[in-house]
């Protein structure tokens, strides 16, 4: 093969797969996209926004604390710091569905707050368009319905709710662990 022979064979090749391309978004043809930390919990599939959670942890092992509520798992020596580990299944008035291994602790570290939140399975990061947000979301139960603030449907039409960790992290019933 010439060099010029090689030559038109590319610009042939160049040729075919700019006619069978797609084009390329314009802006404005793609939607907004929002991404989260999909879980479950009491049977319910939920969503955390990225910037709300430092990361996902296997269970750590934990020592029990006396004089708590039950839901308060205890503490988990994580890299050298304390992270208390609370069992959000049983603070809302359930138990796991999860086997322990499926479990996570999803960490909130905040100035005040700094703990991990134990959910039945973590699923990873979910995306979803910004069109498919509605306001009011169907079947969470109601103890948890305060930390609901809307939900999506993914491109498979699951719902997930998205559950807002802040509001958790300043509820006066979360924050007072200790048995009275």
């Amino acid at each position: 093969m010439s060099s010029g022979a090689g030559f038109q064979a590319l610009v042939d090749l160049a040729a075919k797969t700019a006619s069978n391309a797609l084009p390329m978004p314009t802006e404005g043809d793609e939607s907004a996209r929002q991404s989260g930390l999909g879980f479950s919990l009491l049977g319910r599939r939920f969503v955390v926004p990225m910037g709300q959670i430092v990361e996902m942890l296997e269970l750590p092992p934990a020592t029990r604390l006396p004089g708590v509520q039950p839901w308060v798992m205890g503490l988990a020596n994580v890299r050298g710091r304390l992270l208390p580990l609370f069992d959000m299944a049983m603070f809302f008035g359930g138990s796991s569905l999860g086997q322990r291994k499926q479990q996570r602790a999803l960490v909130v570290d905040t100035d005040q707050f700094y703990s991990g939140l134990v959910v039945d399975q973590a699923y990873g990061m979910q995306h979803f368009t910004s069109d498919s947000y509605q306001e009011q979301v169907e079947d969470v139960p109601d103890a948890i319905v305060p930390f609901v603030k809307g939900g999506y449907t993914d491109a498979a039409g699951v719902s997930w709710a998205l559950f807002d960790m802040q509001a958790i992290s300043s509820f006066p019933r979360f924050l007072s662990a200790a048995v009275t």
